[in-house]
C-alpha cells in the first residue's frame, strides 16, 4: 500500500512537472509571435504585454525549480525518470531564457523610425516564424517524449542561423547606403540576434529531449561564428 502510495504521488508530481512545462512554453510561443507583431505594427502596448507576460514565466520556473527539489529529494527517481525529472529542471529555466529574448524584442518596439516603410524590418518575421516553429515543435517533441523528432530540430537550427548570418549582411549594407538609419538598423540587428539565439535555445531543449527518452547525448554540434 505504502509503495502503490508513493508511485501514484510521483505521478502526480510529474504530471504537474509537465503542466507546468507546458504553460511556460505556451506563453514563451506567445510571447515570441506577438513581439514580432508589436515590432512590425509599432505597437507599444501590445510590447507592453509581452514585457509584463515575462514575469509569469519567470514565476512558473520557479515553481518548476522547487517541484523538481522536492521530487528529487521525496521521491529519489532513478534511470528514466531521473532524466525526465533533470531535463524538466533544465528545460524550464532554457524556456525562462527563450521568454527574456521574446522581452528584449518587444523592448525595441518605439525605437524603429518609419517602421511602417522600412525595408529592413521586412526581413524579420520569416525568421522569427522558423524560430518560433521550432520552439513550437521541440515542446510538442517534448509533450510527447519523442526523440526522433527532437533530432530533427536540432537539424533545423542552421536554417536559422543562415538567415540570421543573410540578414546580418544585409544590414550592414543598408546602413552604409542610408547611413541616417543606422540607429534604428542597428535595433534590428539586436532583433535579428535574439531570434537567432531563440533558434539555438530550441536546439537545446531538443538535445535535453533526446537525452531524457533514451539516455544518450546527441552528437556535440559545432559552433558557428557570427558573421562580420
Amino acid at each position: 500500500m505504502v509503495a502503490e502510495h508513493t508511485v501514484k504521488a510521483f505521478d502526480e508530481d510529474m504530471t504537474r512537472l509537465r503542466g507546468l512545462i507546458a504553460e511556460m512554453g505556451g506563453l514563451a510561443e506567445l510571447s515570441i509571435t506577438e513581439a514580432m507583431d508589436a515590432l512590425v505594427g509599432g505597437n507599444e502596448d501590445l510590447a507592453a504585454r509581452v514585457i509584463a507576460r515575462d514575469r509569469r514565466i519567470d514565476m512558473l520556473e520557479s515553481e518548476v525549480d522547487r517541484l523538481s527539489v522536492r521530487v528529487l529529494a521525496l521521491r529519489a527517481p532513478m534511470a528514466d525518470d531521473l532524466r525526465e525529472v533533470i531535463a524538466a529542471l533544465k528545460i524550464a529555466g532554457v524556456i525562462e531564457r527563450i521568454g527574456d529574448y521574446a522581452k528584449n524584442i518587444a523592448k525595441r518596439v518605439g525605437r524603429i523610425e518609419g517602421h511602417k516603410r522600412f525595408e529592413p524590418l521586412t526581413l524579420l518575421p520569416m525568421m522569427n516564424e522558423l524560430a518560433g516553429d521550432m520552439v513550437h515543435d521541440v515542446l510538442t517533441a517534448y509533450a510527447a517524449r519523442d526523440p526522433v523528432a527532437a533530432a530533427e530540430i536540432v537539424q533545423r537550427d542552421a536554417k536559422v542561423d543562415a538567415f540570421y548570418d543573410s540578414v546580418f549582411r544585409n544590414f550592414v549594407s543598408y546602413m552604409v547606403e542610408n547611413p541616417a538609419t543606422i540607429g534604428s538598423v542597428a535595433q534590428l540587428l539586436f532583433v535579428a540576434r535574439n531570434i537567432e539565439r531563440i533558434g539555438d535555445q530550441a536546439t537545446n531543449i531538443a538535445e535535453l529531449v533526446h537525452y531524457a527518452a533514451t539516455g544518450i547525448y546527441l552528437p556535440e554540434r559545432e559552433e558557428v561564428p557570427p558573421p562580420g
